[in-house]
């Protein structure tokens, strides 16, 4: 990781950042900066960056993306906010990436996400630099495999694909494989190469975090020789995951109708990086705040991701600090 980068954040973090949450008015720092006005360069360039909001998502066949989607239709109204929706990695990444990369301030995340970066000690200071907006949906895990692999168990020493490393899919991949001690052999294959290196035989399965129904999955026929695998849960897991089901309503080439698939689930975070009350990172970040509350019944109403239905703005997420955006910057220092 870029020190340079984490230093150049943490100056803007401060001590204000740590500081007791305090109200503000409408009008106060939540409050989204004066557009700039002009027709030269500068001015259409201030323009262009005043409201713009970058969020880093998932890959192209997940549910993140589709949902940072939701969230750019939803919110963009020209000048005053644009959302722009980034493909990531996932997870683990997408954490790093609000940390350190230029122009991203929000990601989506697993909720188990920080405490595994923070115990594996990857982010120094990721506990007080990412926080959370809202916790978004649940997400299932999906373990399809070949016909021949009947269980997790027949998975040991047999090549597994997890997704690209610093995907939420491969850390979560690790976390079951290690809590249940089955060792498979881990692939870090895109998704879509996975599916078809399972299809020609070459890997015994392949794990997916993602909510239901996930489109990597849409296009799999009955008798297509694939299946979902059963994930019980068991006492090693239950106080990470969530138990969870498979359905034909989601997935009608894989479960026949009127059966299910038992499965585990993890929470989905919207994340944030905290800025430092008063800057103009984070005025940006209050801003989608304020425009994403007010308008969240929006997202309950086609064409939206089904999941947005299972959003509670007010669920909080263990472990993780809420990003309050009425918070104000320091009082200037007193001077004589």
């Amino acid at each position: 990781m870029d020190l340079t980068g984490m230093a150049r954040r943490g100056l803007l973090l401060g001590g204000a950042a740590l500081a007791t949450f305090r109200s503000l008015p409408a009008s106060g720092q939540g409050a989204a900066p004066p557009v700039p006005q002009g027709t030269g360069l500068a001015a259409m360039t201030a323009r262009a960056n005043a409201g713009t909001v970058g969020i880093v998502a998932g890959g192209v066949d997940g549910t993140y993306i589709r949902i940072a989607a939701d969230l750019a239709a939803v919110l963009d109204d020209g000048e005053r906010l644009r959302v722009l929706p980034i493909i990531g990695r996932g997870s683990v990444q997408n954490i790093a990436d609000i940390m350190f990369v230029r122009g991203i301030d929000i990601g989506i995340v697993q909720s188990d996400a920080l405490a595994y970066v923070r115990s594996r000690r990857l982010l120094p200071g990721v506990g007080q630099m990412v926080q959370y907006i809202a916790k978004l949906y649940d997400e299932e895990v999906h373990v399809l495999a070949r016909a021949e692999v009947e269980s997790l168990q027949d998975l040991a020493d047999r090549p597994v694909n997890v997704d690209v490393p610093g995907s939420g899919t491969s850390m979560t991949a690790s976390l079951i494989f290690d809590a249940l001690g089955i060792a498979p052999k881990l692939v870090n294959d895109p998704q879509d190469v996975a599916l078809d290196r399972l299809r020609r035989g070459e890997i015994a399965a392949l794990v997916y975090v993602a909510g239901k129904p996930a489109r990597l999955f849409s296009g799999i026929a009955a008798g297509s020789g694939l299946h979902f695998l059963r994930l019980p849960m068991t006492p090693a897991l239950i106080e990470t995951y969530l138990p969870a089901r498979l359905g034909h309503q989601e997935y009608p080439g894989l479960i026949p109708e009127g059966a299910g698939m038992e499965t585990l689930a993890v929470g989905a975070v919207m994340a944030a990086y905290n800025w430092a009350p008063g800057t103009e990172r984070f005025r940006k970040v209050a801003g989608f705040v304020e425009a994403f509350r007010s308008r969240f019944e929006s997202f309950l109403r086609p064409p939206r991701h089904p999941k947005w239905r299972e959003v509670n703005l007010e669920a909080q997420v263990p472990g993780w600090v809420r990003f309050d955006p009425t918070r104000e910057p320091p009082p200037p220092a007193y001077r004589r």
